[in-house]
């Protein structure tokens, strides 16, 4: 008994000394491991060397039977690598390195407990090509967001209970593996976001244990949807959106029984919508829009009865839209736009109580709108514009309080404006224009309702009359207020001039009368003043001249009389002005912007005179004018400058038929990646009709090649035959060579002895600066997408600055050099090129040298350098475009730039951005910008040195999309948002 007693004392002293030794191991691991990150504090303050017994209580650690079994550093800020010393924690169930920033590449092996793995938004990079056998156990793996770039891993195959897949958001190439139909335990898979390619492998449909599969978003594939997705039946999320899949909808996709949620949208499908889908009674999110579909809405669908997204726009369907659309329970969003619908909209539309979004725009519906859609004041958003509808605006929408955007325009809608409509607290967007619609516009008889958030009203070209009501003061935030063509009488209030947020002001071909009151000199934002066609007298007031930044100014066509005040000729920024046919009388004021309108802005005005009409003021001053120039002198003169446009002339024609004739054989083109187009192809495009744009650096050309493929073509000016001498040829070889999903893709470069041309991949939807400042009237950049652009545009210039070898500084970021792809996905253009400019001898472009104007940082006044942390300053600028909608410069008075604004707006003070955001926005969450506010003031500091990195930017501007996507870390398997597989999707506003 003694000797039983002493051999089990002895067993615990091992066992304990044991477990004691693998503790001190785990250790020393997690401190090697903390040795490889960066910013570690304070957030592993507690991962200290002074008691390695505490290691269990360290932050993000567990520990089971004396050994560290998970390791949770999801969402800490870190950065830096992780070692391979992390495998050597062998009892390791879980670990999460989610939501940070690190880089480099990363192994996982030997830990044959693990059964959690989430490595995703990093920036880790290389592949995945582990030694899988050694975490048989794995059971879910999560790498989304990351840089990998590789096949897709085919070890993964040895996880015989993986449940959860997750590939996406990387730079994956190749096709999906037909084996992967071999993982038949997975429940979820998703692989978007990369750069796949080929079929969709059949095999797929073996995974039938699958509840969610993603394949779409920036991955290209061929053919269509394997008919063997029907054998699919335990799913309950399908999104193949985006990806190029052309052919029919499978009708085996109505076998889908337990499916909720199916994304088809933004293909190539064609053919009719298949009735079987009208099987899938549990359906609550149907999108099958943008593609090519013909026929009509199935009869069948009236069985899905749980839908609440409904969208079917921008296809080829026609018929009528079904009645049974309108009693479906819980339907919320109901998009049908850009089709060939007809007949009369179902007037139970809205009776649910719970639709909150109706776009049928563009189709060729007729009747009237239905009575009731805000019946329990949930709808926001009311699209009906391009229609061919009749009657009145129903009452119901005067008192819906939920309503932001109304386009009801483009019909023949007649009656009048329901009372209190326009004074709805949360309208943003009214456009009625172009309808038959009558009456007078009603006072605000509601004190209490307060339309502060109204940035567009357009009621032009329509049979109202009347006053304009004085509560047109309530519309204190109103950018575009346009009443043109209607038939408004009485006088221009006076409190037009509360409304200080007006830039585009159209009251033209009306009836009003009176005078022109001097308080609308206080609407000090106005660009575009209308006033013409109407019946307005007195004089001009001068006060017109204290809207600093007019640019068209239209009074014609009223009996305004008197002079015309001298001040508005100091108006710099007065480009285009119309006086005619009025009573305007004395001299032409001949200075300031005068000088440069043409006669025709005067003309009509018999008392006007002035030696721009002709009609001199004093004819006995102008005859006695003595040294007049002979006439020889004149016919010198202008046989002298005939001669020298001949010249000029001459030159020009020589030069173009130099570039277009010296042949293909007088250039050569070193190409960066397989073209199948040549350099004849691409001289075709260089012709002033091709032209999409011209800046310092250069002129760009759009071209479209034989196979279909479209192209960006810069001409590089200031560029000879010496800009091969310093190295030119060997950095534009470096820039060709990048790879970068955020970066503008250099195809090729072509040159001869006098030009250097640098063709680039197209991006169809231009700049980011274009989409904010120049967009179409009632159509901008959503929250949601601005934010995803200010990551992506980080992301790339993060590579520039981080990840590029040779490191390459910008010098001219600026949201002009961000363009935006035929997915609004942004990219970085022209890194690099100022260098290139100034080594080539380009040293006349300023822009490309010091930046731009409004962007360029404080150093450089004193230091005449730029740096990386110079990108980081004009970055700064650009969050706050973004952010605010307003231009760098020009838009806060002299000498002002958005910089010095927001700071004086907000004074720095997070509770006061709201004041500055963009209004045409809506539903901006203020915690997101607050925190894009926070982040542009950290890069727009006055010293360099405390302006964060770019690597660090990308950091902080991914905190809110990795709170929104991340997983909860007490989860075995992550549970994904409804939106999941919508990681990509855009938001775009219609």
């Amino acid at each position: 008994m003694v000797l039983f007693i002493v051999y089990t004392l002895f067993s615990l002293l091992i066992t304990t000394s044991c477990f004691a030794s693998s503790l001190l191991s785990d250790f020393h691991v997690l401190l090697k491991l903390k040795q490889g990150f960066e910013f570690s504090e304070p957030a592993l303050t507690t991962w200290n060397s002074s008691r390695p017994s505490s290691v269990c209580s360290w932050a993000g650690i567990g520990c089971s039977r004396g050994r560290v079994v998970s390791v949770d550093l999801t969402d800490l800020c870190l950065s830096g690598s992780v070692s391979p010393l992390i495998s050597r924690l062998d009892q390791l169930t879980d670990l999460s390195l989610a939501g940070n920033n690190f880089s480099g590449s990363i192994e996982i092996t030997s830990l044959s407990n693990l059964r959690f793995l989430n490595i995703s938004n990093n920036q880790f990079n290389g592949g995945l090509d582990w030694n899988y056998s050694s975490i048989a156990n794995l059971e879910v793996f999560d790498a989304y967001n990351n840089n990998f770039t590789a096949l897709l891993p085919v070890g993964i195959l040895s996880l015989k209970k993986l449940r959860h897949l997750d590939l996406a958001g990387n730079y994956f190439f190749g096709k999906i593996p037909e084996s992967y139909g071999d993982l038949v335990g997975l429940e979820y898979l998703s692989v978007a976001g990369n750069d796949l390619h080929g079929k969709i492998p059949g095999e797929l449909g073996n995974l039938t244990n699958l509840k969610e599969i993603c394949l779409g978003y920036y991955n290209v594939f061929e053919g269509g949807i394997p008919v063997e997705f029907g054998k699919l039946v335990n799913l309950v999320r399908m999104d193949l959106s985006n990806s190029e899949l052309d052919g029919p909808i499978p009708q085996e996709l109505g076998n889908l029984k337990e499916l909720d949620t199916l994304y088809l949208y933004a293909n190539l499908l064609s053919g009719s919508i298949p009735r079987h889908l009208g099987n899938l009674t549990k359906l609550v999110n149907l999108d099958l829009s943008n593609n090519a579909l013909t026929g009509e809405i199935p009869f069948e669908f009236v069985n899905l009865k749980q839908l609440k997204l409904f969208n079917l726009f921008m296809n080829r369907l026609h018929g009528s839209i079904p009645d049974f659309v309108a009693e479906l329970p819980y339907l919320e969003t109901l998009g049908l736009w850009m089709n060939n619908f007809t007949g009369v909209i179902p007037q139970k539309l809205g009776q649910n109580g719970k639709l909150q979004l109706l776009d049928l725009s563009t189709n060729k519906l007729t009747g009237t709108i239905p009575p009731n859609l805000c019946s329990s004041n949930q709808l926001r958003i009311l699209i009906l514009l391009k229609n061919f509808l009749f009657g009145p605006i129903p009452e119901g929408l005067g008192v819906c309080s939920s309503l932001v955007r109304v386009r009801l325009g483009q019909n023949y809608l007649n009656g009048s404006i329901p009372n209190g409509f326009l004074y709805l607290p949360l309208l943003n967007l009214a456009e009625l224009q172009d309808n038959n619609l009558s009456g007078s516009l009603s006072e605000n008889a509601n004190t209490s309702s307060n339309p502060v958030k109204l940035r567009q009203l357009n009621l032009s070209n329509n049979l109202l009359s009347g006053p304009l009501p004085s509560s047109v003061s309530n519309f204190s935030s109103v950018q575009f207020l346009l009443l043109s063509h209607n038939r408004f009488s009485g006088p221009i209030p006076p409190s037009i001039g509360t409304l200080q947020q007006v830039v585009t002001l159209d009251l033209s071909q009306n009836s009003l009368s009176g005078e022109i009151p001097p308080e609308i000199g206080n609407c000090w934002h106005l660009t575009v003043l209308d006033l013409s066609q109407n019946n307005l007298s007195g004089s001009i007031p001068p006060e017109i001249s204290d809207i600093r930044i007019l640019n068209y100014l239209n009074l014609s066509r009223n009996h305004l009389n008197q002079t015309i005040p001298r001040s508005i000729g100091t108006m710099k920024s007065l480009t285009a002005a119309d006086f005619s046919f009025n009573e305007l009388s004395g001299k032409l004021p001949e200075s300031g912007q005068f000088a440069f309108f043409n006669a025709s802005s005067f003309a009509g005005n018999p008392q006007l005179c002035g030696s721009l009409l002709n009609n001199p003021c004093n004819l006995t001053t102008i005859t006695s004018t003595p040294r007049k120039p002979p006439a020889d002198f004149k016919l010198i003169f202008a046989l002298g400058l005939l001669i020298c446009s001949l010249v000029f002339a001459a030159a020009a024609i020589i030069k173009a038929k130099s570039f277009k004739r010296n042949g293909p054989d007088s250039w050569k083109m070193t190409a960066f990646q397989k073209l199948e187009f040549t350099v004849s192809d691409i001289l075709e495009c260089v012709k002033d009709g091709n032209v999409i744009g011209r800046g310092g650096a250069g002129i760009v050309y759009h071209g479209k090649m034989p196979n279909g493929v479209e192209i960006a073509v810069k001409k590089l000016l200031g560029f000879g035959p010496s800009s091969h001498d310093h190295g030119f040829r060997a950095e534009i070889q470096t820039l060709g060579n990048i790879r970068h999903r955020n970066i503008v893709r250099l195809l090729a470069f072509c040159s001869n002895k006098e030009t250097n041309l640098l063709v680039y991949e197209y991006m169809r939807n231009g700049s980011l600066g274009e989409a904010l400042h120049h967009g179409k009237k009632g159509a901008f950049l959503g929250w949601n997408l601005r934010y995803k652009i200010a990551i992506e545009a980080a992301k790339g210039l993060c590579y520039l600055h981080h990840d590029c070898s040779p490191l390459i500084v910008h010098r001219d970021v600026k949201s002009n050099n961000i363009l935006l792809n035929s997915n609004f996905e942004a990219h970085v253009a022209d890194f690099g090129l100022a260098k290139f400019l100034i080594d080539g001898g380009a040293s006349e472009c300023m822009s490309a040298i010091a930046g731009s104007y409004g962007y360029i940082a404080p150093e450089y006044a004193y230091t005449l350098r730029v740096d990386e942390k110079s990108d980081v300053y004009s970055f700064g600028v650009v969050l706050l475009e973004l952010l605010t909608g307003r231009r760098p410069v020009g838009d806060f008075g002299e000498g002002v730039d958005i910089v010095q604004w927001s700071k004086k707006a907000t004074s720095c003070r997070r509770e006061d951005v709201l004041q500055i955001v963009d209004r045409r926005l809506t539903s901006v969450p203020e915690d997101e910008a607050t925190h894009l506010f926070f982040i542009a003031t950290l890069c727009i500091q006055e010293n360099s040195v405390q302006r964060p990195t770019m690597r660090e930017v990308v950091q902080m501007l991914s905190e809110f999309t990795h709170r929104q996507n991340q997983s909860s870390s007490s989860s075995k398997t992550p549970e994904k948002d409804p939106k999941t597989c919508s990681k990509f999707r855009q938001d775009l506003l219609v």
